[in-house]
């Protein structure tokens, strides 16, 4: 295994996200003889000898046969994605910390499978915690030390310690892509051409004079010390790590059984992984990429078995995604179900939103994707939905009946605002009506929404109609009901343009979601679906989730076929609802 790795990734110096371009060229030479034309073919262009060398392409593997995961945790999990510095501040330096977390640990899961006043979720991502120089902490400096404004290694630990006695598994954001220019690597190899960190980046004696994959963004940046160039495809302050190097390749590693043995993480979000290993001006989703991330998973499986992993592919669908499965890492966050989520609660049409659904389960292998609203990059779901709280409850009904693991942004079940700049849109968790949100004693690094004061967790956790009990109530339901977690996902035909219904199925559990996304009531609707596996019967309907104005008809499955079921009742505007189904 050893010798694969090597012989792979040592083949020659090249950057983790973005080749070097042609540069200038040798003129052709053009020789003639006295009075004799000359037709003879110029010779091929040289590439400049100052361009870094460009390596071989790699073969790729055969293509592995999908499969699904062994059972774990993760089925039927909902993941909560944390911005540390930003979740709740135990010491009042104005900075969220771990000991935060810890403090606020009962309001995401109290540990009692028995109450419902916890939001109930059972898995943290973690944004980066690992010391950086930058607030958002992408740029990282030392990958063994957390943060200094979260805390300790200890404090770390006993985070992991107290989550697991209630239930919940901790993630972390894993950033393998990039350092920092301050992280000591980079300095060494900045100063000293010789310095065996050198060859860990990726240099250039001129600049290659190729833009990046992000709107024609500069990703060669000068050297501050000498007349040379080094590669970073998100900007200057994050240079490119050298995954061709064999030596990065055992630092990554043994980065991950750090995080994992020593600090006791579950498991990785990979950040930017389709930048990791690029060629020539192909900048992401390479077959180097592919096959260094196969690799990372057969060292994950031998050595660290059981390590969760999911990959950010930003814009990530059925079609982009296709080349990460199946043999490389577990989950992948699905961008165009997000969008066609957000975009059924704004406009009111279901139609590209059960495609967008359809279109995952149906190709990306055994639910291994995880839909969301926004995240930590996004302008927050509530600022797109006009502060709608019907369309966020429509929104949160969605992301938590269909398949996949789904995760939820901080502040996102109590509608918390925010628009770029980044900043704004990582701002403070609003705690109370107090002061800065409850979140600080002190001066909070970036001041809270303007909102805080009429939307936060203290006044909504007494409301039962409230955006903060919709999510409560969601996920203990997706949670604790198997055919919301993990079960089949079976499409049905309703009538209107604003009607969005399936049935999700595990074994005898059997659940109907109808979701009428529009701003008018539906008439009396009807459902049919095409064939499927569903059991024959007839099934009487019970409510699982919301009030509808009256009993729901029994339901007949015959040959696995709905045929123009007549439920017997409207929809309200922007109303959804769960039924269970049962013989």
């Amino acid at each position: 295994m050893h010798r694969i790795i090597v012989t792979l990734l040592t083949i020659s110096v090249l950057v983790a996200c973005g080749a070097p371009a042609a540069g200038p060229t040798a003129p052709a030479a053009s020789p003639t003889v006295a009075g004799t034309p000359t037709n003879s073919r110029p010779p091929t262009p040289t590439r400049d000898p100052r361009l870094p060398t460009l390596p071989p392409r790699i073969t790729p593997g055969p293509t592995a046969t999908p499969f699904p995961l062994e059972a774990g945790w993760w089925d039927g999990a909902v993941c909560y994605e944390i911005f540390v510095r930003s979740f709740y501040d135990s010491d009042g330096d104005g900075n969220g910390d771990l000991n935060g977390i810890i403090a606020k640990l009962d309001y995401l899961n109290d540990g009692d499978p028995n109450t419902t006043t916890d939001l109930g979720i059972n898995c943290i991502w973690l944004m980066p915690v690992a010391e950086a120089a930058s607030y958002h902490g992408y740029d990282t400096i030392d990958y063994y030390t957390v943060e200094r404004d979260y805390g300790t290694n200890e404090d770390f630990k006993r985070l992991v310690a107290k989550a697991e006695k209630r239930g919940i598994k901790i993630i972390i954001d894993l950033v393998l892509n990039h350092t920092s220019t301050q992280h000591p690597w980079f300095q060494e190899a900045l100063r000293d051409p010789n310095s065996p960190y050198r060859d860990w980046y990726l240099w250039s004696a001129i600049d290659p004079g190729y833009r990046g994959p992000f709107g024609n963004n500069v990703v060669w940046h000068k050297s501050p010390i000498r007349d040379e160039y080094y590669y970073g495809v998100f900007w200057g302050g994050m240079p490119d790590l050298n995954y061709r190097n064999s030596a990065v390749i055992a630092e990554a590693y043994k980065i991950a059984r750090f995080w994992v043995e020593e600090m006791g993480v579950a498991g990785f979000r990979l950040d930017a992984i389709k930048h990791l290993i690029e060629y020539y001006t192909l900048q992401e989703d390479t077959v180097e990429t592919f096959e260094w991330l196969r690799e990372f998973r057969r060292f994950l499986d031998r050595e660290l078995p059981g390590t969760f992993t999911i990959g950010e592919v930003f814009n990530g669908n059925p079609r982009t995604l296709a080349a990460y499965y199946p043999d490389q890492l577990d989950y992948y966050f699905e961008f165009e179900v997000a969008n066609q989520t957000r975009g059924a609660a704004n406009t009111g049409l279901s139609r590209l939103f059960m495609q967008a659904v359809q279109d995952a389960y149906t190709k990306l292998p055994y639910q291994r994707w995880a839909p969301f609203l926004t995240n930590h990059d996004q302008n927050r779901v509530m600022s797109v939905l006009g502060d709608d709280v019907a369309k966020a409850k429509l929104a949160a009904l969605a992301l938590l009946t269909m398949p996949g693991l789904p995760f939820i942004y901080y502040g996102e079940e109590i509608g918390m605002l925010g628009v770029k700049p980044d900043e704004r849109i990582r701002t403070p968790m609003q705690w109370t009506k107090e002061e800065f949100g409850g979140f600080s004693a002190g001066i909070p690094w970036q001041q809270p929404q303007s909102d805080y004061p009429v939307k936060n967790v203290m006044l909504q956790d007494q409301d039962p109609e409230s955006l903060l009990n919709t999510y409560r109530q969601l996920i203990h339901l997706h949670v604790n009901t198997p055919a919301l977690a993990t079960g089949d996902f079976w499409p049905l035909t309703a009538n209107g343009a604003s009607v969005a219904a399936y049935i999700r199925r595990s074994g005898e559990d059997m659940v109907l979601v109808v979701i009428n996304f529009g701003k008018v009531p539906t008439p009396s609707f009807t459902l049919s679906s095409g064939e499927s596996d569903l059991p024959a019967g007839t099934y009487r309907v019970s409510t699982l989730f919301g009030t509808p104005p009256a009993p729901l008809a029994p339901l007949t499955i015959a040959d696995g076929r709905i045929v123009e079921y007549q439920s017997g009742i409207e929809i309200p505007a922007q109303t959804g609802y769960m039924f269970r189904l049962e013989r």
